[in-house]
């Protein structure tokens, strides 16, 4: 099923109700920060210890905030072990801290080319939607139609070339249907950016290839997309194309600029997506409601 229901009241979902916000974080990636510092040699039971504490840190942050979210999603790269690489004890200590998000707080999650593969083949896309959901699918919030991708299906298909094909079918049938209903914004969400900061950089590892990039920035764009939101680059960067905004969120865990460890705050309105950047200290705040309260305000 690509197409999964996480909220309640689906149908209600259909209709704006007014200005919401939700919560985005990136690469929590359980293992990189260790790895990092050792040159990827070291993979002991005490390797991710700084991540957890990390991610203990957001999850805390999100489950203080008031009002609350209406989602937190983590745009890929959940853990740092390769498929078939010491994978488990990271999942399982990930999804120990994970469980403890407010109830109320659905969790969506993207794969990222950590969790599936640089070549992801379907048995490791099969391994990725066993542990953690599909791989992409669709929802609703108060009229605004998301769309979660699997991003590592345009940077390189080439072990699995009929599961990207699959995806393209079904991303034209959804935003058929998003036509169709007249939502109020689109938004995506995946882990690869289609860039980090000019719609026709070169492309490296951080970026899709441009060509394939093109395509999907001018699908979107003639579909009214108004954001994609991704993570990857381990930094915060972004630009946009023809009114299309691509936004580029630094993680949670290891950090490979100058950025601190954080999370997006992400409020759509009647008319636009703004969104802020906010270290795991600066959520966690006693100012934190304030400002909340004041995005929002501002945006009514």
């Amino acid at each position: 099923n690509k197409n999964l229901n996480y909220f309640v009241s689906f149908n209600d979902e259909y209709e704006w109700k007014g200005p919401f916000y939700f919560i985005q974080g990136a690469d929590p990636q359980f293992g990189l920060i260790k790895s990092w510092a050792v040159g990827d040699t070291n993979n002991g039971d005490d390797e991710w210890k700084e991540e957890i504490k990390l991610t203990e840190q957001a999850v805390q942050a999100v489950n203080k905030l008031n009002p609350k979210p209406k989602f937190f999603v983590l745009c890929g790269d959940l853990i740092h072990g390769m498929p078939g690489k010491w994978r488990k004890d990271q999942e399982r200590d990930l999804k120990n801290v994970l469980k403890n998000t407010d109830q109320n707080i659905p969790l969506v999650f993207v794969s990222g080319n950590h969790d599936i593969g640089n070549a992801p083949t379907r048995e490791t896309i099969d391994n990725y939607c066993k542990s953690w959901g599909d791989d992409y699918f669709s929802f609703w919030v108060g009229g605004v139609f998301f769309l979660v991708l699997n991003s590592q299906l345009y940077f390189d298909s080439s072990k699995c070339p009929e599961l990207k094909q699959a995806q393209d079918v079904w991303l034209n049938e959804q935003l058929a249907v998003a036509e169709k209903h007249k939502c109020k914004h689109i938004i995506v969400f995946q882990h690869i950016p289609l860039f980090l900061r000019e719609p026709d950089e070169d492309h490296d590892y951080f970026n899709l290839e441009k060509s394939v990039r093109q395509e999907i920035m001018e699908k979107f764009h003639k579909a009214g997309i108004k954001a994609v939101f991704s993570g990857h680059y381990h930094r915060n960067a972004g630009g946009s194309y023809r009114g299309l905004e691509m936004v580029v969120t630094s993680a949670i865990g290891c950090q490979l600029g100058e950025d601190t460890h954080g999370l997006r705050v992400v409020v759509v309105t009647d008319e636009k997506i703004v969104h802020r950047y906010y270290s795991l200290d600066e959520l966690s705040s006693q100012g934190m409601e304030k400002e909340l309260l004041d995005m929002l305000a501002k945006q009514i």
